[in-house]
């Protein structure tokens, strides 16, 4: 589905850069499924040196959440196709930051370790992974990723 106008490779390319985030972000619960296949990890060496950045100085992710919601999604002279996805990836973030905090606050005291919670971090991960990954192969085709519910809402935001 193309919104309005064209879209070209540099909007493409553009559009799947904010992807890192929730890959940056879903890293945290890879353990589980690493530790019993470590060859899954090899997958993710070419952002480590990245997400060292991300994790490691204070207040950046914040920083860029702020930057690329202020300069990207609300700025209407970027092509839409561009703010959708950084929308989206902004999205898919939020939820792994809300999926981290009910673990933490929530289940770890309830449920201190073991199968179930090894199964609640692998269902995340490759949920993510499948969601960003449909994403990135959608928008480097030029296509809009239509996820449900995300994709909604990330309509009521872009004007």
């Amino acid at each position: 589905m193309t919104w309005r106008g064209s879209i070209t490779a540099s909007d493409r390319i553009f559009a799947c850069l904010p992807y890192l985030l929730p890959l940056i972000s879903c890293l945290g619960f890879a353990a589980p499924l690493v530790s019993q296949f470590p060859v899954v990890g090899l997958l993710f060496l070419p952002i480590l040196p990245i997400a060292a950045i991300y994790q490691g100085v204070p207040f950046l992710s914040l920083a860029i959440f702020f930057a690329l919601f202020l300069l990207v999604v609300r700025n209407e002279s970027i092509a839409r196709f561009i703010r959708f996805n950084t929308m989206q990836a902004i999205l898919f973030d939020i939820v792994l930051a809300l999926c981290s905090i009910v673990i933490s606050y929530v289940l770890r005291p309830i449920l201190p370790g073991g199968l179930l919670m090894d199964t609640l971090y692998n269902v995340i991960f490759l949920g993510t992974l499948a969601a960003v990954g449909y994403s990135l192969v959608q928008t480097a085709m030029g296509k809009y990723a239509e996820i449900p519910t995300i994709s909604d809402a990330v309509n009521t935001q872009i004007p």
